[in-house]
């Protein structure tokens, strides 16, 4: 076999010599994937290995069994926002009710919206009747009235108000029935295993509840994929209707807390007083969810327990790498016998305050992988550890095409190239 393809390259080569056509480095390149052919134990590309993006979607994790300390709450869970990671629960997958925390999905939605271009914040829309008829915490819209999107997300994200909230799902879906399917088919895509929404609003207690882990799930969802929410959920004091109506933000943690980027309180007499609470402090960013609070000064205390744990305790450390060049691969039988890779993105990684430094990566991929090979595809992954424990992974990936090289493959580059001489 080796005496026959080199009998058949001296041929090419001949040819070349005879016409000038083909370039010297690409017949090398043919003898070197057919010499590789011949003399090189195949070794098989693996799998695409899972980012840590993807695998740490749900951050219903185990959490710690011995709690640090005592939360003075029906439920509560702490984690880190970008990757998801539980550093702290309690009672995290009792199903309770939530009250206006709900209108975190009703944002979600509206968010998605507004992101993915089918509604913009200045569009306007017309109030309902069925919108007015709201009760709770309101903005008192009226019958007929026009308002932006923009206006109604800021009425909901500061004051919750519920009249806003029907007006948004209306706008959205075209009534609040077909909107809360929505917030359902949400839940079920983010695996919210143990919600049912049956409002937007958070108003109905019965057979509509959820748990502090999926309440971490759609917080997360939110901030992370749009953090344009946060310019609203921040804001302290506004006004709606033209300065006629004060708005001022529920979660009082936006003026005492340091670092506070949202999210949502809410409260029923059978939920109790909860909170669904942001911050961020030099990069590191963390989410607490606090259920079924005795009072509404207790959940933002208990809410701050939670944090200050997290930032005396943990940071967060994005490794960046997306496009970053990774080294080269060789290629078994492909019309190139070597290709360039890169990182397919980032990752984010929760340590021990005072770990960063201690980060080690490892890039683990096989020296040769065969052909054809595609670019994008994953070839390889770097490993991202902490004193023996993988923490994330990045792919590594082709940074361009291998076709599988053929007889039929090489001829067909020879008359092309002596078509573009003669023609």
């Amino acid at each position: 076999m080796k005496i026959k393809c080199r009998f058949f390259i001296a041929i090419l080569l001949l040819a070349y010599f005879t016409t000038g056509t083909i370039a010297f480095g690409a017949a090398n390149d043919i003898l070197s994937t057919y010499e590789s052919d011949l003399s090189i134990m195949t070794v098989d590309a693996t799998g695409a290995t899972e980012s840590e993006a993807d695998a740490k979607t749900d951050p219903a994790l185990e959490a710690q069994a011995v709690p640090p300390f005592k939360v003075n709450a029906k439920a509560a869970i702490l984690i880190e926002a970008n990757t998801g990671k539980v550093l702290f629960a309690l009672n995290e997958n009792e199903t309770l009710p939530i009250a206006s925390i709900t209108k975190i999905m009703t944002m979600l939605l509206l968010m998605e919206a507004i992101d993915s271009g089918k509604v913009n914040p200045s569009d306007t829309t017309t109030i309902s009747a069925y919108a007015t008829g709201m009760g709770g915490s309101q903005v008192y819209l009226k019958e007929g009235e026009v308002f932006t999107i923009e206006e109604l997300l800021k009425a909901v994200a500061v004051h919750s108000a519920n009249d806003a909230s029907v007006a948004l799902a209306e706008v959205i879906a075209g009534s609040e029935e077909a909107f809360v399917a929505l917030m359902n088919q949400k839940a079920e895509e983010l695996k919210m295993k143990n919600t049912k929404f049956l409002d937007c609003t958070g108003l109905t207690d019965e057979g509509h509840y959820s748990t502090a882990a999926d309440i971490a799930i759609m917080s997360r969802e939110l901030l992370v994929k749009h953090p344009k929410i946060i310019h609203y959920t921040t804001i302290w004091h506004d006004s709606f209707r033209d300065g006629k109506f004060d708005l001022d933000n529920t979660n009082k943690l936006v003026k005492r807390y340091k670092g506070t980027t949202g999210l949502k309180t809410g409260f029923t007499n059978k939920a109790g007083f909860c909170l669904s609470a942001s911050a961020e402090r030099e990069g590191s960013k963390f989410i607490s969810v606090i259920l079924g609070s005795a009072t509404n000064a207790a959940r933002f205390s208990e809410t701050a327990k939670l944090l200050d744990f997290a930032f005396s305790n943990w940071e967060s450390a994005k490794i960046e790498k997306t496009g970053l060049d990774a080294g080269t691969i060789k290629v078994k039988k492909g019309i190139t016998s070597e290709i360039p890779v890169t990182f397919s993105g980032d990752a984010f990684v929760v340590v021990k305050k005072g770990s960063k430094d201690k980060l080690t990566e490892t890039i683990d991929m096989p020296e040769i992988i065969n052909a054809p090979v595609e670019a994008g595809q994953p070839v390889g992954v770097l490993k991202i550890d902490l004193e023996g424990e993988q923490l994330a992974t990045i792919d590594i990936v082709a940074a361009k095409d291998s076709p599988k090289c053929t007889f039929g493959l090489i001829f067909g580059m020879l008359f092309k190239r002596w078509a573009t001489l003669f023609c």
